[in-house]
């Protein structure tokens, strides 16, 4: 992006710190932000009401975006909640100001089309992994995209991104480390 094209934006970027355990957005509330994480780990998660346990579904960290992108692209309540795993610092922009940035400039929307092709790859990457990969092969593909959530984040919310228990984590874990 040309620098022209990024000053553009700059009234409408602002900063903000979130502790460990904070929303980024709540679940059934509309996202109204997209974030660019400077420091920080972030999750999106949902609450099995059957069985009162969190799913992970998603990582968010340091260098890339933080956003529920369909309820913020679409003005949506969301289905789940996004939260800071640990302390973190991100810089948001919020819908209207991007979407009066994309009016304004080729430049923005194609940063628009750029950011939902990686939203949407994400996805598809995900649904790929569970269904055309074991829990190791998803597993070294996690600590590969996410290197920092090995020593930054409990491992049951690894387990749980994964779609296995505890234990079978603590096995694929040794026996990794035994190669």
């Amino acid at each position: 992006m040309s620098e022209e094209a990024f000053d553009l934006s700059s009234n409408f970027w602002h900063e903000k710190s979130f502790k460990k355990g904070e929303l980024f957005n709540d679940y059934r509330n509309v996202c109204k932000e997209l974030g660019f994480i400077v420091e920080g780990i972030f999750r999106s998660y949902i609450i099995d009401y059957k069985s009162g346990e969190d799913k992970n579904i998603f990582f968010f960290s340091q260098n890339g975006f933080v956003t529920a992108y369909k309820s913020f692209v679409r003005q949506i309540p969301c289905e789940y909640y996004t939260e800071a795993l640990t302390d973190a610092h991100i810089i948001c922009i919020n819908i209207f100001d991007l979407q009066n940035l994309y009016r304004q400039s080729h430049e923005w929307e194609r940063f628009g089309r750029l950011t939902a092709e990686m939203a949407a790859n994400i996805v598809i990457e995900r649904t790929e992994s569970f269904l055309l990969k074991s829990p190791e092969e998803r597993y070294l593909e996690l600590i590969k995209t996410h290197p920092e959530l090995n020593d930054n984040v409990p491992l049951y919310h690894i387990s749980s991104y994964l779609g296995i228990q505890g234990p079978s984590l603590s096995r694929i874990r040794k026996r990794i480390a035994g190669r």
